[in-house]
């Protein structure tokens, strides 16, 4: 089972980093700076998730194999685009956003999932509330920040089905973990949040929003 969960982790990581660099390179950020926001995204919501649980110091520290693949996963992006496969025209923008949809979407649902996986293993009773919230957190919590390092409105409060997603993920995780399978829990946990969170972009599902002259208090 060890060895699944760090195959999975590792696909989520490659997949957050490949989001990240794509919002650095859209930055007009350097290497470096493409490098650094590729592995906040790749690692950021884990760190943030083992603080929560009181693991110390967080696996993305004690284990520097997710921050080498996140950077090597990052260079690789910048030396692609640096020689030539850069977005010209409209096919290429549109195929630049669908790389960087698919790539957060993975990550997210990988995330979220292993972020539930951790809270259930930390302890043998169950906290259903605590399991939801880290995988949620651990799912939202790098491209979070992420959306914060290049100052723009973060991903999860503007952009389709995002957080909503990740919750109903996790929460059908949990359910499935409960009924006996952790197994097929992750998977199927993961599944819906992808299936999710795809729709929600080919069919432009979003959450309502206040109309801005009413949320500015002005009247037209």
């Amino acid at each position: 089972m060890s060895q699944y969960i760090m195959i999975l982790e590792m696909i989520g990581t490659v997949a957050f980093a490949i989001s990240g660099a794509l919002v650095a390179v859209n930055a007009h950020m350097d290497l470096f700076g493409i490098v650094v926001l590729g592995v906040i995204t790749a690692t950021g919501g884990g760190v943030i998730r083992d603080v929560m649980l009181g693991q110390f110091p967080p696996v993305a520290f004690k284990d520097p194999i997710y921050v080498a693949a996140a950077a090597l996963t990052s260079l690789i992006v910048f030396l692609v685009i640096y020689y030539g496969v850069h977005p010209k025209n409209e096919k290429g923008t549109n195929n630049f956003r669908t790389l960087l949809l698919v790539m957060d979407s993975v990550g997210l649902a990988i995330f979220t999932v292993m972020g539930v996986n951790a809270a259930w293993e930390l302890s043998a009773e169950t906290n259903h509330f605590l399991c939801v919230f880290s995988g949620v957190l651990t799912g939202v919590g790098g491209g979070l920040l992420r959306d914060m390092t290049v100052n723009a409105l973060p991903y999860i409060f503007s952009k389709h089905i995002y957080a909503l997603a990740s919750i109903i993920g996790a929460e059908v995780c949990v359910l499935w973990m409960q009924a006996g399978n952790q197994f097929s829990a992750i998977w199927i946990g993961a599944a819906v949040i992808l299936i999710i969170r795809l729709l929600a972009a080919k069919y432009r599902w979003s959450l309502p929003k206040a109309p801005k002259n009413q949320a500015s208090g002005h009247e037209q």
